[in-house]
């Protein structure tokens, strides 16, 4: 590759405020169609550092990755790497000068082995054919760097989630990049999994590479990173150099514009008969039959390590996955033969934990998501759309969620992680459900996005509906639930009210073979 297709001829030094700055982007801006999504945003990455970046969703996060990758053009500003002014035109070029992305959701090839995926792009080639024993020893060069042990010759699709992001990081390793950014990559990962990652991110600190590191996460924060620098609304507001736990209630503060003294804020509510009622069920994900009740008024939390079987359970009751023996019941009715669109129609939603894949269409309208399950209130006769109703509602959901959107037509696949949440959590609350299951609700969610989310829960108990959330997040289930129950390897183990619950009685209870 030509570097002047890269870098300019000469090398300035004007962007660069401390001897070992790498990366340094100097009053960055990027517009779309009625958002700023960055706004002079001057930040810097340092050689042997990792440097926090966090921010609520929306802040431009991810639109600034985007730009570091080549994948955004900025309007203005420019980027220094090591020492020269740099653009990139895709994400090639960006991977070429050593500066490498990895998102939360993997730029993986399922059906190509791990080789093949280590060095896409880049095949080695022998008389213009591609070079297996050279692929394969240079997979296996990287592999043995992370302490991996599964083969090249494997194919991806075949491997762990945690797996595939160490395929991900070896892709940079291979191309020697020197900044590394990692958008939420814990986020989908076991605890075994995180301090994998966290022994690699330590590794190649040490390398001198310059580490990027997006989370919501504050004890990740606190445990990895060096510095860390806060946006809000697309503008750079803050960078903390020494990171501290002490510091939370100010980067708090920096993220959202004022300060969280109590995050959770839960609120008792009297609680009527029971709404929900699960009776021995048993499928797919479950060893034992699962029997449990939820009442008016209620939020019911689940508990478990991953693979203990919560989420399994979830689309057992709102018939995703086809049951081998049990019934659900709401209210007095049996729902028999279950199926999404039946519990649909009965009164239950499902706030699907993968909502990129399973809660939100796509290619369709923020409109068009919120509607598409509350139809049966705009249509006429229940049978012909009605857009103009349709819009209405949108606007109002928008409005009432503090959706950051261009508009209601805007594509939802547009909208950062958080707010696709709220446009799925605000279709279930205009339909109207009496029981919503939510599935990691507020998983990769900034915290000032979360607290709305709560106080919704709280209101949707305070009229009468019930609640049955699944988390990992050991403080935030204890936070909001009114009783807990535990799940571990397909179980369900038993349970404990808000009063008797406590961090270590409930790990006792999620652990293996305890």
């Amino acid at each position: 590759m030509d570097a002047d297709s890269v870098y300019a001829t000469h090398t300035p030094v004007e962007g660069f405020v401390h001897a070992e700055d790498i990366l340094v982007a100097q009053d960055v801006s990027v517009a779309f169609p009625g958002v700023m999504a960055l706004n002079k945003v001057s930040l810097s990455v340092r050689r042997g550092e990792v440097l926090g970046l966090m921010g609520e969703n929306g802040a431009g996060k991810s639109t600034l990755l985007k730009v570091l990758s080549g994948v955004n053009k900025p309007h203005s500003g420019k980027l220094w790497l090591d020492g020269k002014p740099c653009h990139f035109a895709d994400e090639k070029q960006a991977l070429d000068a050593g500066i490498a992305i990895i998102y939360q959701e993997l730029h993986l090839v399922p059906e190509l082995t791990v080789a093949e995926n280590l060095m896409l792009g880049h095949w080695p080639t022998k008389r213009g054919l591609v070079d297996s024993t050279h692929l394969v020893h240079q997979a296996m060069q990287v592999l043995q760097q992370l302490g991996e042990t599964f083969r090249p010759q494997t194919k991806v699709k075949d491997l762990s989630i945690g797996q595939r992001q160490m395929v991900e990081i070896g892709k940079a390793l291979i191309r020697n990049a020197s900044v590394i950014a990692f958008d939420e990559p814990t986020s989908s990962l076991s605890g075994k999994e995180t301090d994998r990652l966290m022994d690699i991110i330590r590794a190649l600190r040490q390398q001198g590479c310059g580490i990027v590191y997006v989370t919501h996460r504050m004890e990740e924060v606190f445990r990895i990173c060096d510095r860390v620098a806060v946006l809000r609304d697309g503008a750079h507001v803050q960078t903390f150099e020494q990171v501290t736990p002490d510091l939370q209630p100010a980067i708090v503060r920096a993220m959202v514009g004022r300060s969280i003294q109590d995050l959770y804020a839960y609120r008792p509510r009297p609680w009527g008969p029971a709404l929900l009622s699960v009776d021995r069920l048993l499928g797919p994900g479950l060893t034992e039959p699962v029997s449990l009740t939820l009442h008016q008024g209620e939020i019911l939390g689940i508990f478990g390590l991953i693979g203990a079987g919560r989420t399994e359970l979830l689309r057992l009751i709102y018939g995703a996955e086809r049951t081998r023996s049990g019934h659900v019941t709401l209210g007095a009715k049996v729902l028999t033969q279950l199926n999404p669109v039946q519990a649909t129609r009965q009164g239950l939603g499902f706030c699907p934990e993968d909502r990129k894949a399973q809660g939100i269409v796509p290619d369709a309208s923020v409109s068009d998501n919120v509607n598409i399950s509350c139809r049966d209130k705009t249509a006429w006769k229940k049978w012909f759309r009605r857009p103009a109703r349709e819009l209405r509602l949108a606007c109002e959901c928008i409005q009432q969620w503090s959706i950051k959107t261009p508009g209601a037509q805007a594509k939802i696949v547009n909208l950062s992680g958080g707010n696709q949440q709220k446009v799925i959590l605000a279709r279930w609350m205009a339909s109207d459900k009496q029981v919503l299951l939510m599935d990691e609700p507020t998983r990769g969610i900034d915290v000032g996005a979360k607290r709305e989310i709560y106080e919704w829960m709280y209101r949707m108990g305070e009229s009468g509906k019930g609640l049955v959330v699944v988390s990992s997040d050991l403080a935030e289930i204890m936070g909001i639930a009114d009783r807990i129950l535990v799940m571990n390897n397909g179980r369900l183990v038993g349970g404990l009210t808000k009063q008797e619950a406590t961090p270590e009685k409930l790990m006792q209870m999620a652990l293996p073979n305890a």
